[in-house]
């Protein structure tokens, strides 16, 4: 729904909030993945939680929620609550604010004295979080501090031990060091948020004094809708690709008509250097695994010229995909996602073009396309929309790019081939197949939760679960790496299957599109297989829920050999594998070595 994109009208959001969530329920071009959410106030909670649910629809995750009572959060997470364990939540929300800070420093305290004050709120909450951890084995997410709305000593409360303003920026940290070091523990960052905000609004004391609200209620959209992001993030609903248009986007002027070098880029006009921080930032989402693709209608030769400049930050080689042509962006945002195996919906279209953003709004729902004005505001527009909210980051995200380069390479190579057996050959491959190992387990949840067109069953798992899933003796899981003469792919497939006396049954079969038609599939399965016969089990059944995504896995389990025992109205079909001693190995092109090679 556009009006929940930012820049979005607050207001108008608290006042439609019925009819919003009537709307958003009722589309029928958003398949939801149902999340279980308590929120534990220190203050109400009522109208986030409202607002939330809204931009979590919006992003296809439908919500339950738990909610504790006006500040008992402290009490409901810490003591037996039988009410929450039967909830089983996946994320537990702690809403606090500076007003839940129990003890501050007194003007007459002693260094020491301050210091034992900090480690006691920092232990209260790390109690708090510890023993949810322990209790409901979920993800945490959990406010930092907004500063004061008083400075007792001036601008002296911030370097005075003291003074609130340093107890709480201390505290903050405190804070983000536990975030750090606990995979399943995320930061709210509302310190930042009142800030942006401003925080004289922010913490207008008549919102505390009249609702008992932490914030001013017109900001509770905003806050909401950074949470809804955190949330969508760990969930897989991140966008994976920006794919941006050239002239007055990523800088001034139309190349075509003037030329390179007079295009604004560079420290030499005011104008040059909007454009050149703005590259700057786009350079950036590289680095994070984010994928940059150009999207232009232009001559390609011309286009190219503006990346040769000195002064351009980006280089054409910053992008994995580079269409410069007179084709329709449709079209072209339309080929870009096939080239690199995504779904349009992966993209954020970047574009000055109004009209040029209201037709791939138009062919291409699902994409985002941010609403941009004058080039100063790019930067703001983009950040605050929270389109590749970072909630984990992997080694494999850092050579997200590489990946995709290399995986044109192969394309490259594979044309030289009449023989697709000759050419899987020619590309060296050699795979790792093992189980959950602690250094993947970041990498495997963000590929379940990622994966949506090879995905058997569509499973979303948290770190939390897979942790889980790994720890337990009844979980069969194997991840797979795979690396070839061009590079390393990084993590690909994951399966996990529960027993059930001598049957496996499989909850998650995926892989990455990326290593598709080049028998990491049938690895997987000998893999699978050779787990089974070891563990004495006699059958494995796979299960197949269609959705709109998958289709191109509807028939997987058959070309595994597995023979189909039932199937339902929805199309939903169950598959089942014998286990025997004679089984054929199925891949042979990738040298598989059980024990790693990473």
């Amino acid at each position: 729904m556009r009006e929940l994109d930012y820049p979005f009208d607050a207001e108008w959001i608290l006042k439609k909030k019925k009819s919003i969530k009537r709307e958003l329920l009722q589309r029928d071009d958003i398949s939801f993945v149902e999340k279980k959410i308590a929120i534990l106030g220190g203050s109400t909670t009522n109208d986030i939680r409202n607002v939330l649910e809204l931009f979590l629809l919006n992003y296809g995750i439908k919500p339950s929620f738990y909610e504790s009572e006006y500040n008992r959060f402290y009490e409901d997470g810490m003591f037996p609550n039988p009410q929450l364990e039967e909830f089983a939540p996946d994320i537990v929300y702690i809403h606090t604010s500076n007003r839940n800070i129990n003890e501050f420093p007194a003007l007459t305290d002693s260094k020491d004295m301050a210091a034992d004050k900090l480690n006691g709120v920092f232990h209260r909450f790390q109690g708090l979080w510890e023993h949810i951890f322990d209790a409901y084995h979920c993800t945490i997410i959990q406010n930092n501090f907004e500063l004061p709305f008083y400075r007792l000593m001036g601008n002296k409360d911030a370097a005075d031990y003291r003074g609130r303003v340093n107890f709480i920026s201390r505290l903050n940290l405190l804070f983000s060091d536990f975030a750090e070091s606990h995979a399943n523990f995320f930061i709210h960052d509302i310190h930042y948020e009142a800030s942006y905000y401003g925080l004289e609004k922010w913490s207008d004391p008549f919102y505390w004094h009249m609702y008992k609200y932490a914030m001013c209620v017109p900001a509770i959209p905003y806050v909401a809708f950074q949470l809804a992001n955190i949330i969508k993030s760990i969930f897989g609903k991140n966008k994976k690709a920006l794919n941006l248009d050239l002239d007055n986007t990523l800088w001034g002027g139309v190349i075509g008509d003037d030329g390179m070098e007079n295009i604004e880029i560079g420290q030499e006009t005011s104008l040059g250097q909007v454009y050149a921080e703005f590259q700057e930032y786009v350079r950036q989402h590289r680095q994070l695994g984010v994928l940059l693709t150009v999207n232009s209608k232009n001559d390609e030769a011309a286009a190219s010229t503006g990346f040769e400049r000195r002064d351009s930050v980006l280089k054409k080689d910053d992008f994995v995909v580079f269409k410069a042509n007179w084709e329709t962006k449709a079209r072209n945002l339309q080929e870009t996602a096939e080239e690199l195996k995504l779904l349009p919906e992966s993209f954020v279209f970047v574009d000055d073009n109004p009209a040029e953003r209201e037709i791939i709004r138009q062919t291409a729902p699902q994409a985002a396309v941010p609403e941009l004005d004058c080039a100063e505001h790019y930067i703001k527009i983009l950040d605050r929309s929270g389109f590749f909210e970072v909630t984990s980051l992997s080694e494999d995200d850092l050579k997200r790019s590489d990946m995709y380069r290399e995986n044109a390479m192969r394309r490259q190579q594979q044309a030289s081939y009449t023989d697709y057996g000759a050419y899987l050959s020619s590309l060296e491959m050699k795979g790792t197949i093992r189980e959950f190992q602690p250094e993947y387990m970041s990498r495997i949840s963000q590929l379940t939760n990622k994966s949506n067109q090879f995905n058997l069953t569509t499973r979303r798992y948290s770190q939390a679960e897979i942790e889980a899933a790994a720890a337990d003796p009844l979980q069969l899981t194997l991840y797979g790496r795979l690396e070839d003469k061009f590079g390393d792919n990084g993590v690909v497939s994951v399966v996990i299957g529960k027993r059930e006396g001598d049957i496996l049954h499989i909850d998650l079969w995926l892989m990455s599109c990326r290593v598709l038609k080049r028998d990491m599939e049938f690895a997987m399965m000998d893999e699978l297989v050779k787990k089974c016969q070891e563990s004495g089990i006699a059958k494995i059944r796979g299960y197949f829920y269609p959705t709109v995504k998958n289709g191109m896995v509807k028939d997987f389990y058959a070309g595994q050999g597995f023979e189909k025992i039932s199937e339902d109205e929805d199309g939903a079909t169950v598959w089942e594998y014998s286990v025997s001693g004679d089984y054929a190995v199925k891949n042979r092109v990738i040298e598989v070595n059980g024990e790693g090679t990473t």
